[in-house]
């Protein structure tokens, strides 16, 4: 079963409250039955995003701990492409994070992506497998 990959923008908002989109995502996140993969520079982001919350920052952790997020492998033979992507891309720009996601999409043929930044998954085309289906759908 093909995984979804998540965003920043909704670990964030799950984790935060008072963020203007963790009604949706925590929905999101419930009715989401595909396993949630990322990769660690989303994490890091994540992270420091919530770094107002050690207790924010601690559910992260817990998330990642009872299995209900993977975390993708990156390694040196990813480095070309996600500089390739970040060069590509730059003019929007594209994030660490995000070029990194769209290396495991293309690489782990992923299609199905949870964010919240809409407008540049929607430009980012993954070689070979062309546009991301977004969640939440709007």
């Amino acid at each position: 079963m093909p995984a979804v990959l998540v965003d920043t923008g909704p670990l964030v908002a799950l984790f935060d409250r008072s963020d203007p989109h963790h009604q949706i995502c925590a929905a999101t996140f419930a009715a989401l039955d595909d396993p949630l993969a990322t990769v660690w520079p989303v994490i890091s982001e994540a992270q420091h995003l919530l770094r107002f919350s050690a207790q924010a920052q601690d559910a992260v952790w817990e998330f990642m701990l009872t299995d209900a997020l993977a975390i993708l492998p990156l390694d040196a033979d990813d480095v070309p492409r996600i500089r390739e992507l970040m060069r590509k891309y730059r003019d929007l720009p594209m994030d660490f994070a995000d070029a990194a996601l769209v290396r495991v999409a293309e690489r782990d043929k992923l299609l199905k992506v949870f964010t919240l930044d809409r407008r540049d998954f929607q430009v980012y085309r993954p070689s070979r497998i062309g546009r991301f289906s977004i969640i939440p759908a709007r």
